[in-house]
């Protein structure tokens, strides 16, 4: 568990998914999360409760991809100076990530509980969910720190090719997290905040554990007194890919969030239908968005040893990959959308059901294209393109903020226009981020120089 992989050499293919499966299956398990949450708050606390922590974790993600985006900045950091073979300059870095992503936690922590109201007005939180939805989020705001611990440590072994051990410590906290959901929400019937504080604890389990085996157990991540200085390159370069990273995974779920707040001005049953959809939805395609993130720390070694030809190689494999994924995958969500609706949604609720499937017959048809915006996210990234990633962010949510709104405002089209609007931004991104690699690898071919 503890030996790192180093994606330089041996047969792409066979690296890349070497590499990407405990990464997929890890935060896949991390989506259990929340949908444990989602399938015992739906089937014993009602549609109400259901809808409260399905509007909740969309806050949550918005304001935890925050931090995950400046962590995945910062492996991006790990993973060239890994490939380059500069152990001490590795080290100075994960120090100086450390200490600024800690302060972000710290600051945001702080601000969340502050402006926990006028956030819930700016959703347009229907007054039956509001109680429900601030108690929730009272604790689960708690969680922030584990959240930054667990994503932190997970990307720095990630970067050194170690993508097992963050795996074993999420599927150990992602079973606590279940026994504890049912304890609390079931046995002490502490309802919402019960769902939230078994997340929690649940979190810090992972975040600490895997903190610490990190500092016993990687000799290539430990710091020591030499590496706690301050070095204004280092900090330089760990703010431009961090910062635009944090901008990328920031502004991806602040569309998300906005998106969130049309949906609910069509009322509870519009928003239980979401809440469940989306964690299919999210669980769905989640393994294509691990697998970019994998890609990415491929690239980034690969880029920061100069293997150029290589990384062409591994382009070709990886969109060959994610094809293959996403037919399957977009298949079975097509066939079998009512089932999984109702792991969530009581059979009786059939208005929330047929809401539901819709959602998930539109979204899914189209996985294949936010597969390939996965990947052109982490290869820019990688390559320290990162502006080209938030480009490719703004375009599909610019576009889904704007037609959700737009066309669930026509009559005839409603909340349809919601779920109509999401694979229209992504091809329109898909398009501009494969335009533009063609338009380097003609530099490329023209110039004879590295992208």
């Amino acid at each position: 568990m503890g030996m790192s992989q180093d994606l330089t050499r041996g047969n792409i293919t066979a690296s890349l998914l070497k590499f990407a499966w405990p990464f997929m299956a890890g935060n896949l398990l991390q989506q259990l999360y929340n949908i444990v949450d989602t399938l015992i708050v739906g089937k014993y606390l009602g549609s109400d409760a259901l809808a409260a922590v399905g509007a909740s974790y969309t806050l949550m993600t918005f304001l935890t991809s925050i931090l995950l985006g400046l962590c995945m900045g910062s492996g991006v950091v790990f993973s060239i100076y890994f490939g380059r073979r500069e152990p001490e300059r590795l080290k100075q870095s994960v120090f100086l990530s450390f200490c600024m992503i800690a302060g972000v936690t710290v600051a945001l922590n702080v601000l969340v509980f502050l402006l926990m109201d006028p956030i819930l007005i700016l959703l347009q939180v229907p007054q039956q969910c509001y109680d429900l939805m601030r108690t929730y989020l009272w604790v689960i705001f708690w969680g922030i720190a584990a959240t930054f611990l667990y994503n932190f440590f997970a990307c720095l072994l990630r970067a050194l090719g170690n993508s097992a051990a963050p795996l074993v410590f999420l599927g150990v906290s992602a079973l606590l997290n279940v026994g504890l959901d049912l304890l609390f929400v079931l046995v002490f019937r502490w309802g919402v905040a019960g769902a939230a504080g078994a997340t929690v604890l649940a979190q810090y389990l992972s975040g600490l554990g895997l903190g610490l085996y990190t500092l016993l157990r990687c000799p290539a991540a430990r710091v020591s007194r030499q590496h706690m200085v301050w070095d204004r390159r280092a900090m330089g370069e760990i703010l431009q890919l961090s910062s635009l990273t944090c901008v990328q995974q920031s502004v991806m779920n602040f569309g998300i969030l906005m998106v969130q707040g049309r949906v609910n001005y069509f009322g509870p049953a519009v928003m239980a239908a979401f809440a469940a959809a989306v964690k299919i939805d999210s669980f769905a395609y989640m393994p294509v968005q691990d697998f970019g993130n994998a890609f990415s720390t491929f690239i980034a070694q690969n880029y920061g040893a100069g293997e150029t030809k290589r990384i062409k190689t591994g382009i070709r494999s990886a969109v060959r990959t994610v094809f293959c994924f996403c037919v399957i995958i977009s298949a079975a969500v097509f066939l079998f959308a009512r089932p999984l609706l109702g792991i969530f949604i009581q059979a009786g609720e059939t208005e929330i059901l047929d809401i539901g499937v819709r959602y998930l017959r539109i979204e899914g048809t189209f996985y294949c294209l936010i597969g390939f915006l996965f990947l052109c996210y982490g290869y820019y990234r990688a390559v320290k393109k990162p502006r080209m990633s938030v480009v490719l962010t703004v375009i599909p949510l610019g576009t889904r903020v704007l037609l959700a709104y737009t066309l669930s405002a026509i009559p005839v089209i409603g909340v349809v226009g919601i779920w109509a609007s999401v694979p229209i931004g992504w091809f329109l991104a898909d398009l501009v981020g494969f335009l533009y690699y063609w338009k380097c690898e003609s530099k490329f071919r023209k110039h004879r120089a590295p992208l």
